[in-house]
């Protein structure tokens, strides 16, 4: 088990420097101190272990109990620490993402996976809109997936823009930013 994290560990750092196409097992085994024939102990595939990294990626980005952590009755703060929670993840994880994008354009099963990793990301944020629709404090005129399907797809983007392609935005604006089209888009009420 042991030599299947460090074959993980390694690969993130491999994908991170070298990205998904340019990488190669054999970095990948020598990274990790193993010979590369106990790569295919662990894995079929690069596309295998591929996998296995941006798994890892996404339950680290995708914090879900920031609401719990947070210990605020406030919505607009768990919005906030969500969406600074993702965009933390994000910009440690953006060679990662963008090896990601990478190779989702020429691989079907990486361009699922993408979705399957976006998707994540909509149903939490579907779920935190019905919940507050639930209790007054959104309107139900919204649909809670496309709601979220678009705020989501808004951070995504500009996480991508900032971390992966340089768009020079400060971290605080642009948190601060994509919070206030967040609470402006749900019309939530300013805090008691």
């Amino acid at each position: 088990m042991r030599t299947r994290a460090a074959l993980v560990a390694a690969a993130r750092q491999v994908f991170e420097s070298d990205g998904f196409v340019d990488a190669r097992i054999s970095d990948i085994a020598r990274t990790a101190g193993v010979a590369s024939g106990s790569f295919y102990t662990h894995f079929d595939s690069k596309e295998e272990i591929f996998s296995e990294v941006v798994a890892q990626v996404r339950d680290e980005m995708l914090h879900p109990h920031v609401r719990a952590r947070g210990g605020s009755a406030d919505p607009r703060d768990w919005i906030a620490a969500a969406n600074r929670e993702y965009l933390r993840a994000y910009r440690r994880n953006a060679r990662l993402m963008a090896a990601l994008e990478q190779v989702s354009r020429v691989d079907q099963q990486f361009a699922a996976l993408r979705a399957e990793r976006a998707s994540a990301f909509i149903d939490r944020n579907a779920a935190l809109i019905r919940d507050l629709q639930q209790r007054d404090l959104v309107t139900s005129r919204l649909d809670a997936r496309v709601t979220a399907l678009a705020l989501s797809s808004m951070v995504s983007r500009m996480a991508s823009l900032v971390f992966v392609e340089g768009e020079q935005i400060g971290f605080d604006t642009l948190l601060e930013t994509l919070n206030w089209i967040w609470f402006n888009a749900l019309q939530l009420p300013e805090p008691s």
